[in-house]
Order: C-alpha cells, then structure tokens, then sequence
C-alpha cells in the first residue's frame, strides 16, 4: 500500500512537470496574471501529487518528524512543492514546477525503495518548533534557489539573442526578479527565527555535533542578509543576485545535509 502511495506520487510529479515543460518547447505562454489554461491542469495534477507525498510521508512515519537523512530530504521535497503550488495562486510562475517537482520525485524515490526504514527520535515541543521553522526557512529559500537559476536562465538567453519559444513561456523577467527578492526576505525572516530559536531551544548549539551546522547557517544568513542589504541601498540584481542567492543555499544545503550525509551514509551515525 505505501509502494503504491509512492509510485501514484512520483508518477503524478513528472507527469506534472511534463506538461508544464511542454509550453518551453511550443513557445506557449503562461504569463498571465493568474496561472494559463495550460498549466492549470499540471498544477492539479501536481496538487494530487504533493497530497500523496504527503499522506505516504505520514503513513511512513508516523505523523512524527523523521530527521534521518532520506526522510528528512523527501519531507523537504514535499515542502517545497506544496510551497511551489501556493505562489502558484498569485504568481504565474508555473515554470518553477519543471525544476521542483522532478527533484521531489527523485526524493521520494530515494526515500521509499532505497533507504533502509527508520523511525522518527522523540523530541521535546521547543525542539519540533526549532526544526519546523528551519524546515520552513529551507524550504522558502530552495524556491528562491529555482528562482534564482530561472533568472540566471532568462538573462542568459537576452544577453546572447537567444530568443526562441521557450523565453515565452517563462514569467517575464522583472516578475522572476520581484518574486525572488520576495522569497529571499521571507525566508531570511525564517531563517532568523531559527536561530533565534536554535539559540533558546538547543543545548550546546556549538557541540561537536551541531558546530559545522550553526556556523553554516550563519554564514548563510550572512550572505542573504548581504543581498537583501545591497538590494535596497544600491540596487543589486542580475548576475550578483543570482550568485550571492546560490552561494547562501549552499551554505544551508551542506548545514543542513553535509553533516547528516557523512554522519549517517559514512560513518553511520544517527543524529537529529
């Protein structure tokens, strides 16, 4: 039964994602206010899939928090594309779904057949609220990420004159650039608040176990507060809003998955 929970997910994700890379290669537009004809059906499909996802990762874990490395990457991928569907209600930024939703399935993949089974550790309230916040602040920022190579995409295709069809399904240019400075703040607010709360809630934050993690994300919050800074006093965008928003997601990646990586897939180590 969860095989098959898994299967229906990952099979709706790139079906989803399909139809919406379909309009790059006929030069169809989704640029209208609320998300095009074409792609309102991808998103539904999409909207079953991340339901899904979400009812297998339930079922698996037991409605718990399971930060073991495969679960916790399936979790974020289900995140994400649930967060990529709700920018979708105000935004016609369909094309992010061609990028998110393929990972997610592959996450999920990795989680149900090829990952060894774990449960979820018990942990206290103040700890599930630090870890839920931080799953939040990742999560916006990784959409900011696509964003971010979405851009880099678009201003690569102006730069060269490679105008083909596809440049006219992707949101217009100014759109991208507006909505990932968006993403940018919202989840540097999140990612303040996890450490604010990582400060309160975690015992020893600069352990031997949570060093490499504290220090990463700090170093991450930096580099998005850098941005957000030279945004408003001098404008920065293009090229450099592209490079600083890939170099703070990362620093996020390897503190939030180098340490769980080595530690679990290397050395075999369990940790929160």
């Amino acid at each position: 039964m969860l095989a098959a929970l898994s299967v229906f997910a990952i099979v709706c994700y790139l079906l989803a994602s399909g139809l919406l890379a379909r309009p790059l290669f006929t030069g169809s537009t989704t640029t209208t206010p609320a998300p095009a004809a074409g792609a309102r059906p991808a998103l539904a499909i999409a909207t079953i899939a991340v339901v899904t996802h979400a009812a297998q990762l339930l079922a698996v874990h037991r409605g718990a928090l399971d930060l073991h490395f495969f679960a916790a990457l399936s979790l974020v991928g289900c995140v994400v594309s649930a967060l990529t569907l709700l920018v979708n209600l105000t935004r016609p930024v369909a094309a992010l779904g061609v990028i998110v939703f393929p990972l997610s399935a592959l996450l999920l993949l990795a989680d149900s057949f090829l990952a060894a089974p774990t449960a979820p550790m018990p942990m206290d309230w103040h700890i599930k609220l630090h870890v839920t916040v931080a799953l939040l602040a990742f999560s916006v920022l990784s959409i900011a990420a696509a964003m971010a190579i979405l851009l880099a995409i678009q201003e690569r295709a102006l730069r060269h004159r490679q105008l083909g069809p596809w440049l006219s399904a992707l949101p217009p240019l100014t759109l991208t650039e507006s909505l990932l400075f968006r993403l940018i703040a919202a989840g540097f607010v999140l990612l303040t608040l996890t450490l604010l709360t990582g400060i309160l809630f975690v015992d020893n934050l600069f352990g031997q176990n949570l060093v490499n993690k504290t220090v990463l994300s700090i170093i991450a919050w930096l580099v998005f507060g850098a941005l957000l800074y030279g945004r408003w006093r001098h404008g920065w965008r293009g090229r450099s809003a592209v490079n600083l928003t890939l170099i703070g997601m990362g620093m996020l990646v390897l503190a939030f998955f180098g340490s769980k990586f080595v530690l679990e897939l290397i050395l075999h180590r369990t940790v929160n």
